[in-house]
């Protein structure tokens, strides 16, 4: 195109307008490209992937809902009576149980990662899914604190093969600018259930005194029970790595299994793993792009578990709410976040950039934690409570496209997302421990390390 302009006319090579127009050019034919394809239309084509997404990313954000519901709902249990049953208001009781989830939950991701390419997704993560219901069941029949460690310890061991595992599927079955508002839409899903998981919670403590058990035991017991009808759905539903999608139950036949290796072949040549070795898995952690990923994973998860597990209690014990009022108003922030992550979905993959929309969000999150924290009236911390729900929920599904996009070759992507994780476990750990009981009301050593 740029043969018919003559010598004198031509664009300098250096100036801006040459760039944009170069860069523009190499994004038209990289997409065309893409959906260039020897046997699928364009329209048939995005046919096979909506189906993809309705399968499994709906399947996977399904899971992922009562895996956030059942480590987050010691916040519901607690304003429900469990800290008096149990006497966790004395010293570090609380922070304790919440913080012994993460050393298990970080130390098992990267075995979990391999299991789930070893066994497959179906068979490894519906199992873990039916064996952290069965656990979740269990809480509700401790008699004393300390049985609660034991159980929380478990979880995180069950719970680590989940969310790594996942990040990873997801990455194997999308191109690098299709993937982004997929873990929007998974990601959404489970933060619509730390949304409704305070009213799902309000409602079963409304059970309390049946069959002798309190309100708060209810709550573990009844979403243990549903974790593990849902672990029956996902063994059926759930959909095996590309190359052996085939195999998986009422989903792709084998050509359109081969489109989507031709496709994910031609956006970054890495759709069929490669023969495992351990020194192929681990070399990879010497590029310092996977550490830098891992740190934004922290400090995002920092923040982020601080107020999932947190919120019912600030509400309750800072803000002045009743139990039921604390309850529901944990929802309208997580709406708020769920747009906020398919607004920045939406952009991210429109226009090729996650860096900038990550700075984007985390001033958000910045500026809501100051009026979180030192606000006069408990609508105007409220105001804050939901801007840094929503800037801090919205960063994950766009740091986990961010390291997805960076990233290619099938073992440096699964020792990604299981670093990924598993620092945002050690986020979990930080963010389990920053709010304190006898920092109440304003809880200003939490709001200031979340600052930081």
């Amino acid at each position: 195109m740029y043969s018919d302009i003559k010598a004198d006319e031509k664009i300098s090579d250096d100036s801006p307008h040459s760039r944009n127009a170069l860069n523009e050019e190499e994004a038209a034919s990289e997409v065309s490209l893409l959906d260039d394809d020897p046997v699928y239309s364009y329209a048939e084509q995005r046919k096979i992937i909506h189906r993809i997404d309705r399968r499994l990313v709906i399947t996977c954000g399904i899971i992922y809902c009562f895996s956030l519901i059942d480590r987050g709902n010691l916040g519901n249990a607690s304003i429900a009576g469990m800290t008096d049953s149990l006497k966790l208001n004395v010293g570090f009781r609380y922070s304790t149980i919440v913080l012994v989830f993460f050393p298990t939950y970080v130390i098992f991701q990267p075995p979990a990662t391999l299991l789930t390419r070893k066994l497959g997704p179906r068979k490894f993560l519906a199992s873990i899914t039916l064996l952290w219901g069965v656990t979740e069941i269990g809480f509700g029949f401790v008699k004393k604190w300390t049985d609660m460690i034991g159980l929380r310890v478990a979880l995180g061991i069950l719970e680590a093969g989940l969310y790594p595992s996942v990040v990873y599927l997801l990455a194997t079955w999308y191109s690098r600018y299709d993937v982004g508002k997929r873990y929007c839409a998974f990601y959404v899903i489970g933060c619509l259930a730390l949304a409704f998981g305070g009213i799902l919670a309000y409602g079963l403590m409304q059970m309390d005194g049946l069959s002798g058990h309190k309100g708060w035991r209810w709550i573990f017991i009844m979403e243990g029970v549903i974790t593990c009808v849902t672990s029956f759905f996902a063994y059926f539903f759930l959909v095996d790595f590309p190359e052996k999608s085939d195999q998986s139950w009422r989903f792709l036949n084998k050509d359109e299994r081969d489109f989507i290796i031709r496709r994910i072949n031609k956006d970054r040549d890495d759709a069929i793993p490669e023969k495992f070795t351990v020194a192929r898995f681990l070399k990879p952690a010497l590029d310092i792009k996977l550490w830098i990923l891992a740190f934004i994973s922290f400090l995002i998860i920092t923040v982020t578990t601080s107020i999932s597990v947190f919120l019912p209690i600030i509400l309750r014990n800072g803000l002045g709410f009743t139990i039921a009022q604390s309850q529901c108003l944990i929802a309208p922030p997580y709406v708020l976040a769920a747009l906020l992550m398919i607004l920045s979905a939406y952009l991210g993959d429109r226009f090729h950039i996650r860096g900038p929309i990550l700075v984007a969000n985390a001033l958000i999150a910045l500026i809501g934690l100051p009026i979180m924290g030192f606000a006069s009236t408990s609508s105007a911390r409220y105001f804050g409570v939901f801007l840094v729900t929503a800037g801090a929920n919205a960063n994950i599904p766009t740091a986990l496209a961010y390291q997805a996009n960076n990233v290619r070759g099938q073992w440096k992507r699964a020792l990604c997302s299981a670093m990924f994780v598993a620092f945002g476990g050690m986020g979990g750990i930080s963010g389990g421990t920053i709010f304190r009981a006898q920092d109440k009301p304003r809880y200003i050593p939490g709001i200031s390390a979340a600052i930081a």
